[in-house]
């Protein structure tokens, strides 16, 4: 709507524009289409709105045939959004978005992030949103210039800093255009920037440990001005080796290190285990009959190659709150790369029993030892992988140390979430943990 309609129209509704939620309502309709363009939106996707306002953005959203979640923290504007924009395609929910469960998304197809992002707090919001692994598929942004040129920066620039590092590592960033002040009612004090982020393949930049990536970036961008060595000195004792050996400067500071370098020194002080070719291809398994009898020995890819009936153990942990920790399998894998998974998973070899295959595969691959109680076996069938596989459930509430050769990522989650996700695409899981947490469900629910 145009300068003259949005004032009008925030007189009719009785609201005053509130400088402490960041609001500046956008009025340029040519803008709003064009931006709404931008993220190339179908009846296919679900859009994630956040701070919709008037609804400048919104309107053109839903003339794509998607559906719009819009999250708007003022009540006023919220309860504007509902009795004018009556689409069914539309939940407008009156909510703080910092506050938002983002792992709810996981159960709907297409997400996508839009949003004119409130100046204050648009960084927490973004590392909110945008936190690994997330649903998000696509995010097209409306942010102060100077935090969209944040987003974008390259080394040895003003504005390159740890937001630029925590944000790339895991996604692209693309400035797509300056967006004056002068489209806004209020005016802001300063000019906005419109950014496309998008999800990096995961096999784009070298593997390496995320949480002592993060602390080795913000740590070194405390003190922007002091050399890098100085710095990281609890993490790198030997800084002059350190930079030796990956061809540093001695007296670098953050600003000056490359994405891809700081990969390198992430896992120079903390390198990944290489991948174990004793753990997969050289094992054996037990092959079993109907009854699950053992019969003999065969190595892995003679059991896998002739869909040989053997054994399994997936273990279920769940925190506290009740949520399941599910894994993202590695995409080196070559049995259901980045597919969900169980907390922990494997198979029982040669000579191993179910219960004691079951505590060795949670410290291999989550590196925790806890109680685990059996709930259920699943007999051999094509839908297990001609896998007889007993379930175990345990507790756990706190840090893991993942595999990183088997694991890409991992995630805590309401078990809610993870029934609508399989609804909206069960493509995303691997088939075992299907059975395993149909049965699961089923055992609970009796």
């Amino acid at each position: 709507m145009k300068l003259s309609e949005t004032v009008a129209l925030l007189r009719e509704i009785h609201v005053a524009p509130v400088k402490s939620l960041g609001q500046n309502f956008l009025h340029d309709r040519n803008l709003s289409r064009w931006i709404v363009a931008g993220i190339g939106a179908t009846s296919a996707d679900y859009v994630v709105e956040i701070g919709p306002g008037l609804g400048a953005l919104t309107t053109f959203v839903l003339e794509t045939g998607a559906r719009v979640l819009a999250i708007e923290k003022d009540g006023r504007l919220a309860d504007f959004l509902r009795s004018h924009l009556t689409d069914k395609r539309l939940e407008v929910r009156h909510e703080d978005a910092l506050e938002f469960d983002v792992r709810t998304l996981f159960a709907e197809r297409n997400v996508k992030l839009l949003g004119n992002l409130p100046y204050y707090i648009s960084s927490q919001l973004l590392l909110k949103f945008l936190e690994y692994p997330s649903p998000i598929t696509l995010a097209l942004l409306m942010l102060q210039k100077e935090m969209a040129a944040r987003l974008a920066a390259s080394p040895s620039s003003k504005d390159y800093g740890a937001l630029t590092l925590l944000v790339q590592i895991h996604y692209r960033v693309e400035a797509l255009r300056t967006i004056p002040a002068t489209v806004f009612i209020p005016r802001p004090d300063v000019d906005s920037a419109v950014v496309r982020v998008t999800p990096r393949r995961a096999d784009e930049l070298p593997e390496c440990d995320d949480n002592l990536f993060a602390r080795l970036v913000r740590r070194g961008f405390s003190q922007r001005r002091k050399q890098l060595g100085k710095l990281l000195k609890e993490d790198i004792a030997d800084w002059t080796s350190a930079a030796d050996a990956l061809g540093f400067e001695r007296q670098v500071r953050a600003e000056a290190l490359s994405l891809g370098q700081w990969i390198a020194l992430t896992n120079y002080a903390g390198p990944l285990p290489p991948p174990d070719p004793s753990r997969e291809g050289a094992k054996r398994f037990p092959v079993v009959d109907e009854n699950d009898l053992v019969l003999y020995g065969a190595p892995r890819s003679k059991v896998h190659g002739n869909n040989l009936r053997h054994r399994a153990v997936h273990i279920l942990i769940f925190n506290d709150a009740g949520e399941v920790f599910l894994q993202k399998r590695s995409h080196r894998k070559d049995r259901h790369p980045l597919l969900w998974d169980s907390s922990a998973a494997g198979h029982v070899d040669a000579g191993e029993e179910y219960d004691a295959s079951a505590r060795r595969e949670l410290k291999e691959e989550l590196g925790i030892e806890v109680p685990l109680e059996r709930v259920l076996k699943l007999p051999a069938s094509s839908r297990t992988g001609e896998e007889f596989i007993w379930v175990y459930r345990g507790q756990y509430t706190g840090d893991f140390r993942l595999d990183r050769t088997e694991i890409e990522t991992g995630r805590f989650f309401p078990p809610d979430v993870v029934n609508g996700w399989i609804q909206a695409r069960s493509t995303d899981f691997a088939p075992g943990f299907l059975e395993c947490w149909k049965a699961y469900g089923e055992a609970n629910r009796g």
